[in-house]
C-alpha cells in the first residue's frame, strides 16, 4: 500500500483523528462503542473521521453483527507505523492521551461482554 506523507499528515492533523488513531495503535482493534466512550463523541462524529482515515488508507474496518470495528490497515507501510509508534512513545502519557486511554479501560461492557448493551 503506498500512502504518501501528505495523505499520513492531512489525516492526523485532526485533534480527534490523531487520538483515534493512537488508542488504535494501542488497542489493535477497537468498536466504534469503544471509541465513542474513550473519546466522549457522538457516533456520527467519530464515524465521520473513521471513514476519512479509511479512506487515507490508514484503517480498515470489519463488521461483526451490528458491530463494526476499525483497525490499522494491515499494509501499511513502515515507516507509518514508526512514526504512529513513535508519536504514541511520545505523548501517551499526557493530556488527553493518557485520558483517552483510562477511560477507555474504565469501560464497562467492552466488547465480548455484549459491547454496547
Amino acid at each position: 500500500m503506498k500512502i504518501s506523507a501528505d495523505a499520513l499528515y492531512t489525516a492526523i492533523a485532526h485533534p480527534l483523528r490523531l487520538r483515534a488513531l493512537l488508542l488504535l495503535q494501542q488497542e489493535a482493534e477497537l468498536c466504534v462503542c469503544e471509541l465513542t466512550y474513550a473519546l466522549r463523541v457522538s457516533q456520527p462524529m467519530i464515524s465521520r473521521h473513521l471513514a476519512q482515515l479509511r479512506q487515507s488508507g490508514l484503517v480498515d474496518d470489519r463488521r461483526q453483527g451490528l458491530w463494526v470495528y476499525y483497525r490499522l490497515h494491515d499494509a501499511l507501510p513502515d515507516w507509518v507505523r514508526e512514526v504512529l509508534a513513535l508519536t504514541t512513545d511520545g505523548v501517551s502519557d499526557g493530556p488527553p492521551y493518557a485520558k483517552d486511554r483510562a477511560r477507555l479501560s474504565a469501560m464497562p461492557n467492552r466488547p465480548g461482554s455484549a459491547c454496547c448493551a
